[in-house]
């Protein structure tokens, strides 16, 4: 029983820590993911990063169209869910355990994050400083600060950083 405990603490220490420096774990809508990938258009053989691939939903919806993707994961234990969902994909989807705030982006054509708005800010100023343009940016629910979308559709936001 005391494992058990153990275990339970550890999850919620899992979730809990995340809050501190990201948005909680909150699974994308099919429907939000299909037109992500629609604004993204990333053709196959090209590479997204996803900035908090929770569960790996994201990741798994890009590869099945012939992209390469990067997933970031602070939470140990999304990251190796998403680490295992995504095994089927071998060298097209990459899970990075760790802050995507303090890693170096590879270049890649598109982002997508579902943050929450206390970070677009911070979100828009990284990826203004990102080495590797032109590059879109899709946001989920939550819109960059000073800054109108190039197109807003069902809840998600492209922006274009050239």
């Amino acid at each position: 029983m005391a494992w058990l405990v153990f275990v339970l603490f550890l999850l919620l220490l899992c979730f809990a820590f995340v809050l501190a420096f990201g948005a909680p774990y909150v699974p994308t809508l099919r429907r939000q993911v299909e037109t992500a990938l629609e604004l993204a258009n990333v053709m196959p053989g090209k590479t997204m990063l996803e900035l908090g691939c929770g569960d790996g939903k994201v990741l798994i919806a890009a590869a099945q169209t012939g992209v390469h993707v990067v997933g970031y994961e602070l939470n140990p234990v999304l990251a190796l869910v998403a680490w295992v969902r995504t095994r089927r994909f071998g060298k097209q989807v990459r899970v990075v355990w760790g802050d995507f705030w303090r890693k170096d982006w590879p270049e890649a054509d598109a982002i997508f994050v579902f943050l929450l708005d206390r970070y677009m800010g911070k979100l828009d100023k990284k990826v203004t400083q990102y080495n590797h343009k032109p590059v879109k940016l899709v946001s989920f629910a939550f819109k960059l600060p000073n800054r109108g979308a190039d197109v807003e559709k069902h809840g998600v936001y492209l922006y274009e950083y050239k």
